[in-house]
């Protein structure tokens, strides 16, 4: 088998997939994000991420720090708009320090008062960082257009009011809304038998308080097109153009993954790429993503250019964005567009961090984790007439957003 299976009694699942490499990883990803917030609390779930490392009832913060540190390894973590991650990578012989650290940061954190105001400052300063950046923070600000006044669209990283707000009792209020048990995953990818991947997660996580999902997330508001075109002092003008599109449980999400990847995916051959920077030479950086949520999700294109080639690179991606909607893909083409992405899922699997990231949240979003055979498969039974009618949807000209700093 790939990977083996278990739930504890608590409703928390593990899944491992065993190799024989000397380096383990491991993580526990809980189905909990900054559109689970409200209003008040904006900013919180990524706060939570940040103050967990700060010391628990038994370690201070530089022996939480540490831990992993002094035999090699590495903590980390992430938070989404859906989800919260503690995950690490360590020597195969120190897998069960990992595993206990992990539980103590996420279910004995104390949160000390001095710890909450000096993190409060780190956020701060990483919100005004992330609004130096425009190439980054259009992004966020066209997600809040996108899902104008709903939870979807607010950024990560909350505000610096509402920061000043946040104490421990909000901290665990949060965590006690959000941080339920039938929606974590202990994912793990390492040399250790399954028998004692179920022994170490019985032994620290068994004996988690039982904490079940009440609440549904819920429907996203109605999306309405808006182009909006900000005045910024940038060297060059930053873009985003995009759509709502298919969430994580859609039929056909993987066509549009595979669209995207053609269109402005990773490779320095997709048709956006080709087309602004390697024969006109007028953008350095193009992009286009596509990421499914719960109940949505979002498609978007990413370019900046200097002012005076703004409108040649609007008709330019025009004429990309016609082509494949009026045009059909041929065999040929068809056929390079999926053994790239298939060559591309396979490179990035055999990086075991991702692995077991991705595995993960496959189980605990779907209860399942489709084989590299499978999804490889899945690639290769969509037909040209299939991208075609999902870039007629996606890529309606009627259905695009803009947002154009200048």
């Amino acid at each position: 088998m790939e990977y083996q299976i278990y739930t504890l009694r608590n409703g928390i699942r593990v899944i491992h997939r065993q190799d024989k490499s000397a380096v383990g990883y491991c993580g526990l990803i809980i189905n909990a994000g900054s559109r689970d917030e409200k209003e008040e609390e904006h900013g919180m779930a990524h706060f939570i991420e940040h103050v967990i490392f700060k010391g628990t009832k038994k370690r201070k913060a530089y022996h939480v720090l540490s831990r992993l540190d002094d035999v090699g390894g590495e903590l980390n973590a992430y938070t989404t708009k859906e989800e919260t991650c503690i995950y690490a990578s360590f020597l195969k012989q120190d897998y069960e320090r990992a595993i206990e650290l992990i539980h103590d940061i996420t279910f004995n954190s104390t949160f000390p008062i001095k710890e909450l105001a000096k993190e409060k400052e780190v956020i701060v300063d990483e919100i005004n960082s992330y609004k130096d950046s425009p190439a980054e923070y259009i992004f966020d600000e066209f997600e809040e257009m996108l899902f104008k006044g709903d939870p979807m669209g607010r950024n990560i990283l909350g505000t610096e009011k509402k920061l000043k707000t946040f104490d421990e009792k909000m901290i665990r209020q949060f965590m006690q809304a959000n941080y339920n048990t039938d929606e974590m995953v202990f994912c793990s990818v390492g040399s250790a038998s399954f028998k004692k991947i179920i022994k170490w997660a019985e032994k620290y996580f068994g004996d988690v308080e039982e904490n079940i999902r009440s609440f549904s997330r819920p429907e996203v508001n109605r999306y309405v097109p808006e182009s909006q075109t900000i005045e910024r002092d940038t060297h060059q003008c930053h873009v985003m153009i995009g759509n709502v599109a298919y969430d994580f449980r859609h039929d056909k999400r993987l066509h549009l993954h595979l669209l995207n990847n053609l269109l402005g995916g990773p490779g320095m051959n997709s048709r956006l790429n080709m087309a602004l920077r390697e024969k006109n030479g007028i953008a350095y950086n193009v992009e286009s993503s596509y990421a499914p949520y719960f109940g949505t999700g979002v498609f978007n294109i990413y370019f900046g250019t200097d002012e005076e080639n703004l409108i040649r690179s609007f008709g330019i991606i025009d004429r990309e964005l016609k082509l494949l909607r009026d045009k059909p893909l041929g065999a040929l083409q068809l056929h390079k567009a999926a053994r790239q992405l298939k060559g591309q899922l396979t490179i990035s699997s055999d990086n075991r961090e991702n692995l077991m990231l991705s595995m993960g949240k496959s189980f605990m979003l779907y209860d399942q984790v489709d084989s590299l055979d499978v999804i490889c498969n899945k690639i290769d039974s969509i037909k040209a007439s299939e991208l075609q009618d999902v870039a007629n949807e996606i890529l309606n000209p009627n259905s695009l957003s803009y947002l154009i700093y200048k």
